[in-house]
């Protein structure tokens, strides 16, 4: 897809107008579609490094780690993958699940949304409105998992 621009003549770097021609040409070829399907599988490609995934044996990525950075690259896969032709999405959804899986046992399964935190004033061994400490832990482990929109 993304081709080197062509020389000039003797060798010489291409000029800035031959650049805009040869920019031109490439838009009219591309599609929105592609580049959808490009941006969610570099997504893909990030999270799983931000989450220290990408690691050859060995190597050490701590650095690299970045449990935002990998939450906000699933999040963008989620939103992309409905718009990604449907074979490509069968494909991409297994690794989009499996980067949710490594980010909750990364995250120690704590949410990612403080939504579900303890209101302030209350006991934690206070179960709201009539629920069962046990009733109230489940609540609690099911917000932490993700679901497809609409499941």
């Amino acid at each position: 897809m993304n081709q080197p621009p062509q020389q000039g003549p003797e060798g010489t770097a291409p000029s800035e107008e031959e650049l805009r021609a040869a920019f031109e040409e490439e838009m009219k070829r591309i599609h929105v579609g592609d580049v959808i399907l490009q941006t969610a599988v570099t997504l893909v490609n990030l999270a799983a490094r931000r989450l220290g995934l990408a690691a050859e044996p060995g190597q050490d990525t701590s650095e690299e780690v970045d449990l935002d950075q990998a939450r906000l690259g699933i999040e963008a896969v989620r939103v992309l993958l409905p718009l990604c032709p449907q074979e490509q999405a069968d494909q991409i959804a297994p690794a989009l699940s499996q980067l949710q899986m490594a980010y909750v046992q990364k995250a120690g399964g704590a949410p990612a949304d403080p939504g579900g935190a303890e209101q302030p004033g209350q006991p934690a061994s206070e179960a709201p409105s009539g629920q069962s400490a046990e009733e109230e832990e489940r609540a609690k482990a099911r917000a932490k998992l993700w679901t497809p929109p609409g499941a």
